[in-house]
C-alpha cells in the first residue's frame, strides 16, 4: 500500500511524472486537473462552475474540490494505494485530506517535490499551450498561477516538510531522468522508514 502526493509549481510536469511514478508502484495516479477539465469538458454543474475559476487561473474553491476528492478516495482502485496529483493545493486541504485518509485507517506515505526555474516553467508552459491549445496556458494565466502556487500551495510542502514526508526532486531537464530521479527518491525514503500500513 503505497499513497503518494505530487507537489510543484505549474509547468513542472506533475501529470507527467504522475502518470510514469504511479505504473512504478502499481497505483492509480489521480489527478484534480484532469478531473475537473472533464467536467468542464463535458458541462457539467461542477464543470461550470469550475470553469469560472479555471478560465483566469484560480484555484477551484475547496468545498468543490473537497468533495471530488473524498467521492474519489472512496472508489476501489485507489483501495490499495494512490499518487494524487493537484491536492491539496492549500493548507486547509492538508486538513481535509488527513480527515479523509484517517476514517479510513489510512495516511500519506510520502510527499514528492518537483522543483525547477520560474523562467524554465514558463518557457514549458508556452510550448505546452502551443502543442495542446490550452486556453488556460496564457502568460497572465501562467503567472497568476505560479504566484498563487508560491503563495498558497508552497505552504502545503513546509506542512509536510515538518512531518518528514517530502523527497525533492529536481524537475529541470529530461522527463526521463526526473522520472527515474523520483522513483529512486520515493524507494529510498520509503524503504529507510521501514514500511507501515
Amino acid at each position: 500500500m503505497t499513497r503518494l502526493l505530487i507537489i510543484g509549481p505549474p509547468g513542472s510536469g506533475k501529470g507527467t511524472q504522475a502518470e510514469h511514478v504511479a505504473r512504478h508502484f502499481g497505483i492509480p495516479a489521480v489527478s484534480t486537473g484532469d478531473i475537473f477539465r472533464s467536467n468542464v469538458s463535458d458541462e457539467t454543474p461542477l464543470g461550470k462552475e469550475a470553469a469560472k475559476y479555471l478560465d483566469d487561473g484560480l484555484f477551484v474553491p475547496d468545498h468543490l474540490t473537497n468533495a471530488l476528492v473524498k467521492d474519489r478516495l472512496l472508489d476501489a482502485d485507489v483501495e490499495a494505494g494512490f499518487l494524487l496529483d493537484g491536492f491539496p493545493r492549500t493548507a486547509p486541504q492538508v486538513t481535509e485530506l488527513d480527515n479523509m485518509l484517517r476514517s479510513q485507517g489510512k495516511r500519506v506515505d510520502a510527499v514528492i517535490e518537483l522543483r525547477a526555474p520560474d523562467a524554465e516553467l514558463e518557457q514549458r508552459m508556452l510550448q505546452r499551450a502551443k502543442e495542446q491549445s490550452r486556453k488556460d496556458d496564457t502568460v497572465d494565466v501562467f503567472r497568476r498561477r505560479l504566484d498563487l502556487y508560491h503563495r498558497e500551495t508552497h505552504e502545503v510542502v513546509s506542512v509536510y516538510a515538518g512531518r518528514g514526508l517530502v523527497v525533492s526532486v529536481d524537475g529541470s531537464g529530461d522527463p526521463g531522468e526526473i522520472t527515474e530521479a523520483a522513483i529512486a527518491a520515493v524507494e529510498h525514503f520509503l524503504n529507510g522508514q521501514g514500511g507501515h500500513p
